[in-house]
């Protein structure tokens, strides 16, 4: 079962993190096994390869020029529609923290230095909430990006399995 992108625990960049290090470790492994499968199978097939070998060595190549081109969409459709954004408030938080922190330096009383003090407080925090979707938006490009490459990986190794045990 694949968890839905909007449940809280993707909300969080360190699980949506840690959510790409496992389909990145299982589409490794998976590719591990397809790689060995059809390279036995290359060998196999030597000089005179069968037509259902000739169509299985053009699938490598249409299949992974077809989940390069669906991962290379996938990742700039998620960029164009997050990215940027994120990052003019990212910067914009991060100048309002130093304009208050050089305000919060600058204080002549200490009314005026609890007030800049406060207005620092708030865009610091301000600042660090921008940084976190901003790190949870690059962890949603990346897993966009790997969806396909993944789903490809993870159905070849299946298929090729059970075509091997018969």
């Amino acid at each position: 079962m694949t968890p839905s992108f909007s449940s809280p625990r993707f909300f969080n960049p360190l699980m949506l993190w840690a959510d790409v290090v496992v389909k990145t470790n299982e589409m490794l492994l998976s590719s591990g096994s397809v790689i060995q499968m059809r390279t036995e199978r290359i060998a196999k097939a030597g000089l005179s390869p069968s037509d259902g070998d000739i169509a299985e060595f053009q699938l490598m190549g249409h299949e992974k020029l077809a989940a390069v081109g669906e991962s290379g969409a996938a990742m700039a459709n998620q960029l164009h529609t997050t990215q940027f954004t994120l990052i003019q408030r990212v910067v914009k938080h991060w100048l309002g923290g130093g304009v208050a922190l050089f305000s919060l330096a600058t204080s002549t009383t200490p009314a005026q230095a609890m007030t800049h003090a406060e207005a620092f407080g708030t865009a610091a925090t301000r600042s660090a909430a921008a940084v976190s979707q901003l790190s949870s938006a690059s962890a949603r490009i990346v897993q966009r990006g790997l969806k396909p490459i993944h789903a490809k990986a993870t159905s070849n190794a299946r298929r090729l399995a059970l075509t091997q045990e018969t």
